[in-house]
């Protein structure tokens, strides 16, 4: 550091000394020499002008002189405390400290600290000179602003000082923070959980992390905040501590919202294995045989066993629980339209399951009654079997359908015509192809009273 200061103070005199003190000697002695050899001639109408204009050149050189020398004491402190802070910084690896704590290795921003504060530093100590070189140059018209802006600086050097200090701290301790919240949520298991939802378990991506990084970005919303109002800058505070308020009061809604979430979820998917185990174990697999489907399991191309009827009941019910999980985490976020339109699927799908059920339990009964009649002995049984099974098959399709809501009108239309279509046909076939088997089975009738 003292071998740069020599040489920087060699420089200066080179500069100072060498070039600018000579010149400055000769054009006094050539002045001086001017005056007199006018005076020698007496030419006074020259020489008074002229030295009166000289004498008020050589009036201000003590004042240039004075300058010149606050600006030598003001460039050789600045240039020493500058090159004394660089020392220090790097003494003390402090942007290789910083480097580190970013996780930024590149050498693009090692050595960051070490040219900036020393850089501000000396400007820092120039401005303080400048009032003086300009008041001992006596130029008050500059003067006044310059003063005025270093007042106001000085004035809002401690908020700005106060300022950088905070954000200092802020950032330690929100680094801190995040390494503690981290290790614990990575002690209790969080990461588990996570890979359980096919998050990463890497330390980046992990569940622990993101937590970590988190709580790291809200301490330093908070320090931002802080600063902001620390250094009373209204016109870029106000918006942002307006921006940040907002934030802060819907995370509490988002942060519930989150929670019921992954409650809804864990809820649904225990939900769906107990539904599962429960209907396996009361022979519920055997559903399609019960309706007179005939379906057997069966493989898919990937040798696994396709789902169950257990297995889909227990997916329906693990949908219905994350969908009411979703409308109370909606409802929560006060998102009005996307609440409506939840709410909406939800009805649809209560419709939906209300239509199979109702289209599952009119199969069994068309089935049984297949059965009955069937096992009944009486002779067509095949065709009134059929028939039963047909008509109940189409009453209860008509009731699902209803029951989903899927074109009810046409629907009720539809089954309406086909009943009415069917009683007619029944009539026209008793009426005109069986005329003469009804009038014999009258006139028996007739003639059993007759008889009595």
């Amino acid at each position: 550091m003292f071998s740069k200061f020599r040489n920087n103070t060699r420089e200066l005199e080179k500069a100072k000394v060498e070039k600018w003190v000579p010149i400055g000697l000769f054009w006094i002695i050539f002045g001086i020499t001017l005056i007199a050899f006018l005076e020698a001639l007496k030419l006074r109408q020259f020489s008074i002008p002229l030295n009166a204009f000289l004498k008020n050149i050589y009036g201000y050189l003590p004042s240039l002189g004075g300058a010149v020398i606050l600006l030598t004491v003001a460039w050789l402190l600045a240039k020493t405390i500058k090159l004394a802070a660089t020392r220090s910084i790097r003494l003390l690896r402090l942007d290789e400290r910083l480097s580190s704590q970013t996780e930024d290795s590149g050498q693009q921003n090692q050595l960051f600290l070490s040219n900036t504060i020393p850089q501000a530093l000396y400007w820092f100590i120039l401005l303080c000179f400048l009032p003086l070189i300009l008041d001992t140059l006596g130029l008050q018209a500059t003067l006044e602003p310059v003063q005025k802006l270093l007042s106001e600086f000085l004035l809002y050097l401690p908020n700005i000082l106060s300022a950088v200090l905070i954000g200092a701290i802020g950032w330690f301790v929100a680094k801190t923070v995040r390494i503690i919240t981290s290790s614990f949520l990575a002690s209790v298991g969080v990461d588990q959980l996570g890979a359980r939802f096919g998050m990463s378990t890497a330390t980046q991506g992990s569940l622990s992390w993101l937590g970590g990084t988190f709580v790291y970005i809200l301490i330093l919303i908070f320090t931002a905040i802080t600063i902001l109002n620390k250094l009373n800058i209204k016109a870029v505070s106000a918006p942002l501590i307006a921006m940040f308020s907002q934030v802060f009061s819907v995370l509490p809604q988002i942060f519930t919202a989150a929670v019921i979430l992954v409650i809804g979820y864990i809820a649904g998917k225990y939900v769906a294995g107990l539904v599962t185990n429960i209907l396996t174990g009361i022979n519920f697999n055997n559903l399609p045989l019960w309706l007179g489907l005939q379906i057997q399991p069966s493989r898919i191309q990937n040798n696994s066993l396709a789902k169950t009827p257990s297995e889909i009941v227990g997916i329906v019910a693990r949908v219905g629980i994350i969908l009411f999980a979703i409308v109370t985490a909606v409802d929560i976020l006060n998102l009005t339209a996307l609440t409506a339109v939840m709410q909406g699927i939800i009805v649809i799908f209560g419709g939906v399951l209300a239509g199979l059920l109702v289209l599952t339990i009119g199969l069994y009964f068309a089935n049984l009654a297949f059965n009955l009649i069937i096992t009944s002995g009486i002779s067509q049984a095949q065709i009134l079997a059929q028939t039963a099974r047909v008509t109940i098959i189409a009453f209860v399709t008509t009731m699902a359908l209803q029951q989903m809501g899927i074109a009810t009108d046409i629907v009720n239309l539809a089954f309406g015509l086909s009943l009415g279509a069917i009683s007619v046909s029944i009539a026209l076939a008793i009426g005109l192809g069986s005329r003469e088997i009804a009038a014999q089975l009258v006139r028996e009738w007739l003639d059993s009273f007759r008889v009595k």
